[in-house]
């Protein structure tokens, strides 16, 4: 870490995370008419979300481990490398299955990028300041994931298959940024058994310290992709809203979130403790995954919609700074298990919603604040029997 500062570092680590989810975002407003040329829709998207999502699941674990022992530069690299082409190979597709097999690989590389750079930032920042860093490291992708959509709809204007050979550009930018720039720390290796398969590694995670709160991870992504996946429905349906006013309700929670995550979220955590602000914005979310059903007009959706995102833009980074200060130097298993049960949360939430969403379109939300609450009372109660442990872990 001697060759450039810490904080130079942690801003290659953001842009890498920017680029890849940019990449994610920039997609969402053509994938309508590009799928339009396959002669599909809905069914397809909600199969290539869950590919991606599938994808991830299984190899975040196998990445963070290989950058315990291999170092978290290499394995970065990699993933950024795999994304670019396999969004390129996206837009070069002439079949249906083509796509599903590119979606597959865009979420493989994106596996090989998130759990080693969480990793890596609490590398090389302190327990002290490791809120901060993984907040920082949040406000990048939710700002990634923001402007992708709008970066996305314009560049179509350009050509169709535009967006997708900018974002591929932007990763193979940021591998080669990350391999001229971005130190490479020696691997620190603790317990790493590189010969468990995915199943093995979630039975290993149930006996962690932090088992709850990848528990916690799961519930609030699913939560999170059941509502994200479902209120452009709901308004569109029960209000009629325009594509114009439900971009709107999606990129002010988002932005909020990104102003929240960079200048707020590490004075929190030093006042609170993460254990607290998890707890806290649980129950704020479900009341507010609740209270849009009591809402009906553009303003107030508007602020339920901002007030839940809120609650997300804290919970992730708190979740991540807890489990990253109990894994001691597993911090690549660690990493690439939250990576895993938060791509399960995103793969399952959508198709639950999607489909509870068909037979009433109230159901996702009722679901999703019981999931939320039951949730709460498991990470209480957890809380309770593990106060040491919690405020040995806590920010000074």
């Amino acid at each position: 870490m001697n060759k450039i500062p810490t904080s130079i570092a942690l801003y290659i680590l953001m842009f890498n995370m920017f680029i890849a989810m940019a990449g994610v975002g920039l997609i969402i407003p053509i994938m309508p008419e590009f799928l339009a040329t396959f002669g599909v829709a809905g069914r397809a998207l909600g199969l290539l979300i869950a590919m991606f999502s599938f994808a991830q699941f299984i190899f975040s674990p196998i990445s963070g481990n290989l950058s315990d022992k291999y170092g978290r530069k290499n394995i970065i690299i990699f993933g950024l490398l795999i994304y670019g082409f396999s969004q390129l190979a996206f837009s070069l597709s002439t079949e249906l299955w083509m796509l599903y097999v590119a979606r597959f690989f865009s979420g493989f590389g994106a596996a090989f990028i998130v759990p080693p750079t969480m990793a890596f930032v609490a590398d090389i920042t302190s327990t002290k300041n490791r809120g901060r860093g993984m907040g920082l490291l949040g406000a990048s992708m939710s700002l990634g994931f923001m402007i992708g959509p709008g970066i996305g709809g314009f560049l179509s204007k350009i050509s169709l298959y535009f967006p997708f050979y900018f974002a591929a550009s932007a990763s193979i930018v940021a591998a080669i940024v990350s391999l001229l720039l971005l130190p490479n720390p020696k691997p620190v290796m603790q317990g790493i058994t590189m010969n468990e398969n995915i199943f093995q590694q979630m039975r290993r995670s149930t006996q962690t310290p932090y088992f709850v709160m990848l528990i916690v991870m799961f519930v609030f992504s699913f939560g999170l992709a059941n509502f994200q996946s479902t209120i452009s429905l709901y308004v569109d349906q029960k209000y009629n809203y325009t594509p114009s006013q439900i971009a709107i309700i999606i990129t002010v929670g988002g932005f909020v979130g990104v102003i929240i995550q960079t200048f707020v979220i590490d004075r929190l955590f030093k006042r609170f403790g993460e254990m607290r602000i998890i707890l806290i914005n649980l129950v704020i979310a479900a009341v507010a995954m609740l209270g849009i059903l009591f809402v009906n007009t553009f303003f107030t959706i508007l602020l339920v919609a901002t007030i839940f995102s809120t609650t997300t833009a804290l919970l992730r980074p708190a979740v991540n700074t807890l489990v990253s200060k109990l894994a001691g130097k597993e911090q690549g298993y660690a990493a690439g298990m939250m990576n895993a049960y938060m791509s399960l949360g995103n793969m399952i939430g959508p198709a639950t919603a999607g489909y509870i969403f068909d037979i009433n379109m109230e159901s996702p939300y009722i679901v999703g604040t019981i999931i939320l609450l039951l949730c709460f009372i498991l990470a209480l109660t957890w809380a309770r029997n593990n106060k040491s442990l919690i405020e040995s872990a806590r920010t000074p």
